[in-house]
């Protein structure tokens, strides 16, 4: 039997188990034994599991990436080639794009590279048409536009959503608060400081079990958490990704159709033919890359606004700045000084390496 029928059988087996005190040790080896079978799908034996393939894997330029996924024939090409000038292959034929195209757009003073990948068809994380090379470059995206036709955007979103959760791809989440610690004996023990109201004590040591972890402290402080979330913290292989639902083709609909589309979380309709409601996509897409620009202020001079240096959130250090211009800055810096939302005072901070700047902050070295 092949990973894909192995997984077609548990989930057949987990759908018409019913959920209750006496199943829940069995739905966790079901939810453990799935969550293995799908890492051998993401890494299978051969190390062809990458976002390898012949024109897949692109060289990463910018200072974030975004990419493209939807069915065929949804508009991206279409999008992708009017933000960056890039030519990617437009045609109402399906699979017109057959392999990574990449294009570089300039937001805020700040490169962002725009992957756009061929469409992917449902089946796709079981390895179907070219989803498993689609998918791993997606893996490897700052943030994903899951680009949908306005005419049927609910179904095409959940069949796109599970094909991305099956490849080990979390949406507009974060990681679970979960944590498990391995030790050397005394069991399964098992803390939690709120309720637990979607996974219960033998589901926990079921898919423990199934992990042949037999010693661990198992500390849960996030509310509603569930199997699922536990099997995706043991994995340890799942990424968190900000995504977009871009419904494209909107000059197609009503403006009441329109209306309902703004419900949808997350989604921002747009048509990339007619040119309508981009520049809120743009916007959308630098708010949800959450980045830092922090620009230079040379001694005796004004802030140079034309060009700032643009740091990921997380990585915004003062010693991040100076790494981004020049390693040695960093060793030079005997401090700096720091005007903006991360500064204590209008008139500038002096501070150290570890200072975290703002967006927007302006920032002069002085050094030894």
């Amino acid at each position: 039997m092949t990973t894909v029928q192995k997984i077609k059988e548990i989930e057949d087996e987990m759908a018409k188990t019913q959920k209750n005190k006496a199943t829940s040790y069995h739905l966790g080896q079901l939810k453990a034994k799935l969550a293995k079978l799908r890492r051998e799908l993401i890494t299978p034996q051969g190390g062809g599991g990458g976002a390898g393939g012949l024109g897949f894997d692109v060289a990463r330029t910018g200072i974030a990436s975004v990419g493209f996924v939807g069915f065929p024939s949804v508009g991206k090409s279409t999008l992708m080639s009017k933000l960056t000038g890039t030519h990617s292959e437009v045609s109402a034929i399906d699979f017109t794009t057959l392999t990574t195209v990449p294009g570089t757009v300039k937001v805020h003073g700040a490169p962002i590279q725009i992957l756009d990948l061929p469409g992917i068809i449902e089946g796709a994380n079981d390895g179907r048409g070219r989803g498993r090379q689609v998918i791993a470059v997606a893996r490897t995206c700052n943030l994903i536009f899951i680009v949908l036709d306005v005419l049927k955007p609910l179904g095409d979103k959940k069949i796109i959503e599970g094909e991305l959760e099956g490849f080990g791809i979390r949406l507009n989440k974060k990681p679970p608060s979960i944590v498990v610690r391995r030790k050397d004996k005394g069991g399964i023990a098992i803390t939690n400081t709120v309720p637990l109201t979607n996974i219960d004590h033998d589901e926990i040591k079921a898919v423990c079990s199934e992990y042949r972890l037999t010693n661990a402290d198992v500390s849960i402080r996030q509310p509603n958490a569930t199997a699922d979330d536990l099997v995706d913290v043991i994995e340890g292989n799942r990424v968190y990704i900000p995504a977009l639902y871009v419904l494209n083709k909107i000059d197609a609909i009503s403006i009441e159709e329109l209306d309902l589309l703004y419900k949808i979380p997350y989604s921002v309709p747009v048509s990339s033919s007619e040119w309508l409601n981009v520049d809120e996509l743009i916007e959308k897409m630098w708010e949800a890359l959450d980045l830092v620009r922090v620009y230079t202020k040379p001694r005796g001079g004004a802030p140079d606004y034309t060009q700032p240096v643009v740091l990921r959130r997380g990585k915004s250090a003062v010693e991040d700045f100076c790494n981004s211009i020049h390693k040695e800055i960093a060793k030079q810096m005997k401090y700096a000084i720091v005007w903006g939302a991360s500064a204590k005072h209008s008139r500038g901070q002096k501070v150290g390496l570890e200072h975290v700047l703002e967006d927007e902050d302006v920032v002069h070295i002085s050094k030894n």
